[in-house]
């Protein structure tokens, strides 16, 4: 569907400030993916009367049997535990401070399962020796960062720059804020948990709710591999794990400051320099506006801010052994400027203020039953402030404009978790929670008067004279408005069984999730002046065009999923673990009709892990997985509910003092390209009746081995492969042209007449203009006749040939990574991961990044073949190079230093231009949005954005007179203060013959550098 251009005007603020932001749900379940829990397991002495007895902080205790074998295995949730073999009662050994990650396993061997050691049971020792590093459990791709590592290692505050310390990930497009893209998918394609609850952003699902930083005990990033018991994830996962009470009372503060004083200044945007392109046969080629040529468009040596976060927490034993709570707040105060671009000539003063709060209760009924209370809250205020006007001539602020627009965003999750151990072999775990979300827009501005659009594409001869080349704008900078009561919510259910039988681990269990989203999307209509329900828009032809855009709307959806999975050790060497899943997607418009109802998507998965040794110092594994994709609530939004996106075009013979043109005359008609005026759209008629969920197949094989005692080193071959994809088509003639009422398929004013004609003309050209399909696939269409035509409705099957597309859904990636460890070992850790990947495709997945289009699932990719023509290349979210490191190094108990460094390639490029050899065709009404440039075909990739090396560098003190509980720490983030363009803008025309000034120039730079200062107190 076409996009809504990027407007100019709109006062940018930092990426950082826009994405949604961090809140935190506790609860625990089981197994990997949204995993809380872990396993610990490993052999003893074969002998009679053998238990294992594990016990944590919290003071509950799980206690099994040794098996006939000499193996043991408990699940038990994250956290440090201690491990004790007994014999008839009596302690022979123990093991103290093993640590459980999320979803892995962790040995604890106490001897060698054998005849000969159960006549000895006497000789056996406490175990001293180290653990063995490497999961021989687990066949999942993943990077656990602990709260040990947070407090050596120089991260931003967020869930997803930890995500970004694991290979292949990549920050996404600086339209999407913060949001982290996984193995070349798109950054809509993610799940986020926090202590097992979905906390992925319930609209588009992008980005997500995260723990206060304080409160993290653990984030898992799963890049690949997770089993059948969790899904709706073809990128990645992000899988907080939060702390809780023991039966010790601990408490601590934090005051974070990250000065503006000591922040670097940023670098300014410029228009593009340089020739201009060669002729394109007849038609030569200008700048579309010369006087802007190598002039300063973003002055951004002032966009500077500073941060504060104040935190504290409080933990501890209500009842010992029974009750124990664990609270957490957190309040982030950040301050920043924003220089808008040279056709606004404002600048904003911004306040934000981000508080959060993280209470959790853990009531263990029994040793074997346990219940879990957690309640959150985020209330975030972004954009308080006020805006000035900007004098580019003297690059200084002016009077005032008008309030800042403010955004809130407000979160509350409440959830109950309750776990029954009901014998050592059989496992009940039962989760509910809800969330309800209100994020109101309140409107500083409150301009009556339309948004002016390119200004200085102003015709010169028709303003006044000693008008500047920006042109003339007014007070207004919104061209749309969202609402002042928009809400989402959630709730979800989920009951996992669990039963070990002999030899295998049997799982089976339900997975359900709801969303309601109301007064979503954007509006066209000014709050404060109904009658403007418009903007203008200037063009560098003379022309000028009135644009209304709007699709304000409710819409619901359900997910729902069963599973069976099977975990096999089927030698003491040999783990298989098999799976299956069930997921069912329904989706429903602002009238409760659903007009998407996917069923039964079967998706196995299977992985094996080879103990090569058997003693987990060499393990060699694989993983294959199919991985589906549910809609979003956004999918509604354009596809099935009302909308509205139209424009007229005008030659105009003057422009008045509030940048308004003046003496009007119509050039064409009303133009919509996809049939969006604002009616009511038929929910069977917008989607192929045989539509399919987006699905991809992964396949991993990888080993991790112990070089020697203090460093572990392995690699991972990765591949996935793409095989349907959902999009919207706006190809009406295509359709026709199967019906035999368009000869040829395509537009031409005879076609036109001849589906008038038709009595199919409001099925074809009317509200379902463009439908959701599975490109590539064959697509069953419902074509309704007109009514009173007597006609019948219609099933059009259309094939791939039939759309007049050359190739079906394309998007491979393969990855391989190399990595050299040393764990912590009281002085120093570091790691070394080296990642080459290489991805390419039509397709980026249900977002589109080049130029930020978030219409999930709706993007320009599959409106029209000619869209589609030269889009096969390199993929957006896909670095050919990376190599990360991350350290620390205590050098004395008091005095730390740490260091991480991210160096990669760049990003692939677009060039976007008019189509075909002439360079000045327009098939599809979509303006410079193919990929074509200068009469050629240009896929992605045939230039890159620079490389990048970002480099952060920590120290930290910890005084021996405070206990080393009070820590002093100082980070330097990218200590070279490089600022390498990051995105570059990809549109190369404005019109036929004329050149963008913008055309490969930065939208995004490295960010400066800044220092980070901290305080804590921990007891």
């Amino acid at each position: 569907m076409n996009k809504l251009h990027k407007l100019h005007g709109a006062l940018p603020r930092p990426t950082a400030l826009t994405v949604a932001l961090a809140l935190g749900l506790g609860l625990t379940g089981l197994a990997h993916g949204q995993s809380t829990t872990g396993t610990i397991f490993g052999t003893a002495p074969v002998a009679a009367g053998e238990t294992v007895v594990v016990q944590g902080a919290g003071g509950a205790t799980r206690e099994v049997a040794v098996d006939a074998s000499g193996r043991y295995s408990v699940t038990v949730p994250v956290g440090r535990y201690t491990v004790t073999l007994r014999k008839d009662g009596q302690v022979l050994a123990t093991q103290e401070n093993v640590g459980v990650s999320p979803g892995a396993g962790t040995q604890v061997p106490f001897a060698a399962a054998t005849a000969d050691n159960a006549q000895n049971l006497g000789t056996v020792q406490v175990v001293a020796s180290a653990l063995p590093a490497i999961d021989v459990t687990s066949v999942n791709s993943s990077t656990i960062i602990t709260a040990a590592d947070l407090q050596k290692l120089p991260v931003t505050r967020s869930a997803e720059a930890i995500a970004l310390l694991a290979p292949g990930t990549v920050k996404g497009s600086s339209y999407f804020a913060n949001a982290v893209a996984f193995g070349g998918s798109s950054v809509s394609e993610n799940a986020y948990y926090v202590n097992g609850y979905n906390t992925g952003e319930p609209y588009r699902n992008i980005g997500g709710f995260q723990l206060p930083y304080g409160a993290i005990d653990q984030q898992e990033t799963l890049t690949g591999g997770y089993d059948a018991k969790y899904g709706r994830s073809d990128g990645g996962v992000i899988n907080q794990i939060g702390k809780r009470g023991t039966n010790e009372w601990h408490f601590g503060g934090q005051v974070v400051w990250e000065p503006k004083y000591l922040q670097a200044s940023p670098r300014n945007r410029y228009y593009a320099s340089g020739a201009l392109p060669p002729p394109t046969g007849a038609l030569e080629y200008q700048w579309a506006d010369p006087d802007l040529v190598g002039a300063l468009h973003q002055y951004r040596s002032d966009n500077k801010q500073w941060e504060t976060v104040y935190s504290a927490y409080l933990g501890g034993p209500l009842i010992k052994d029974k009750l124990f709570m664990f609270l957490a707040a957190e309040t982030t105060k950040t301050g920043y400027t924003t220089v808008g671009t040279d056709t606004t000539e404002r600048v904003s003063y911004n306040r934000d203020k981000n508080t959060k709060f993280y209470g959790k209760l853990d009531w263990n009924i029994t040793d074997n039953n346990v219940l879990e209370l957690t309640a959150l809250k985020n209330n975030q205020t972004t954009g308080t402030g006020s805006t000035y006007y900007f004098d580019y001539a003297t690059l200084s602020p002016g009077a005032f404009a008008a309030p800042n627009d403010i955004t809130k965003d407000n979160a509350d999750f409440y959830i109950g978790h309750f776990t029954s151990y009901i014998t050592d072999n059989a496992t009940l775990s039962i989760v509910y929670g809800k969330a309800d979300f209100k994020n109101p827009n309140i409107y500083g501005n409150r301009s009556e008067l339309p948004f002016i659009s390119n200004p200085q594409y102003q015709d010169p001869t028709k303003v006044p004279a000693g008008t500047p080349a920006t042109g003339i704008s007014n007070s207004q900078t919104n061209s749309s408005w969202l609402s002042s009561d928009a809400t989402n919510g959630t709730h979800g259910l989920r009951v996992d069984f669990d039963y070990r039988l002999g030899d295998h681990d049997l799982a089976v269990g339900i997975d359900n999730m709801h969303y309601e989203a109301t007064n979503q999307g954007q509006s066209q209509i000014n709050p404060f002046n109904p009658a403007i329900d418009y903007f203008w828009s200037y063009r560098s032809n003379g022309t000028v065009r009135q644009y209304k855009i709007g699709w304000q709307t409710s819409m619901s959806m359900d997910q729902k999923a069963w599973y069976i999975q099977d975990t096999w050790q089927v030698s003491p060497n040999v783990l298989l673990k098999v799976g299956l899943r069930n997921d069912h997607f329904t989706n429903y418009n602002d009238r409760g009709d659903a007009f998407v109802d996917m069923k039964n998507q079967w998706e196995p998965r299977i992985g094996v892990s080879w103990d090569v040794n058997g003693d987990s110092s060499f393990k060699v594994y694989g993983n294959v997985g199919r991985y589906y994709l549910a809609l979003p609530d956004n999918a509604a939004e354009r596809a099935a509910n009302i909308s509205t996106y139209t424009w007229q075009t005008y030659d105009y013979t003057s422009v008045d003092a509030n940048g308004i043109p003046q003496g009007l005359t119509p050039v064409g008609g009303l133009v919509s390209p996809d049939g969006e005026f604002g009616l009511p759209k038929d929910p069977e008629q917008v989607t192929a009746r045989n539509l399919k969920p987006e699905y991809l197949d992964e396949f991993i094989v990888g080993f991790d081995k112990q070089l020697n005692d203090n460093w572990n080193y392995g690699a991972k071959a990765m591949w996935r492969d793409l095989k349907t994809a959902i999009d919207d088509e706006c190809s009406p003639y295509r359709i026709a042209g199967k019906m035999g009422i368009a000869p040829g398929g395509e537009y031409t004013y005879d076609n036109y007449l001849a589906i008038v004609n038709s009595g199919y003309y409001n099925s074809l050209l009317g509200p379902a203009y463009c439908r959701l399909i599975n490109p590539g696939q064959t697509n069953t269409m419902l074509i309704r006749a007109d009514e009173g035509s007597g006609l019948p409705d219609q099933l059009v099957s259309m094939t791939q040939e039939d759309w007049g597309f050359t190739q079906g859904v394309k998007r491979k990636t393969g990855s391989l990574n190399l990595y050299l460890e040393h764990p912590f070992d009281g002085k120093w850790q570091a790691r070394v991961d080296y990642t080459y990947s290489r991805g390419f495709g039509n397709t980026e997945g249900q977002v589109r990044s080049d130029f930020g289009q978030g219409d999930v699932s709706k993007t320009e990719d599959w409106d029209a073949w000619q869209l589609m023509d030269g889009q096969n290349g390199e993929l957006f979210n896909v670095r050919k190079h990376q190599l990360r490191i991350r350290g620390a190094y205590s050098f004395t108990p008091e005095w730390l230093v740490s260091g991480t460094a991210l160096i990669q390639s760049g990003v692939a490029e677009s060039c976007l231009g008019y189509y075909g050899p002439t360079a000045d065709q327009d098939p599809t009404a979509y303006g410079p949005d193919y990929h074509w440039c200068g009469g050629r075909k240009s896929p992605p990739g045939e230039t890159h954005t620079p490389w990048t090396k970002q480099i952060n560098v920590g120290m930290q003190y910890m005084p021996a007179f405070a206990d080393h509980k009070l820590a002093f720490k100082l980070d330097v983030f990218n200590l070279l203060n490089e600022q390498r363009a990051t995105q570059t803008y990809p549109t190369r025309d404005t019109d036929p013959g004329f050149i963008d000034n913008q055309f490969h120039t930065p939208v995004t730079f490295e960010p400066p550098r800044y220092v980070r200062l901290s305080v804590s107190y921990d007891y």
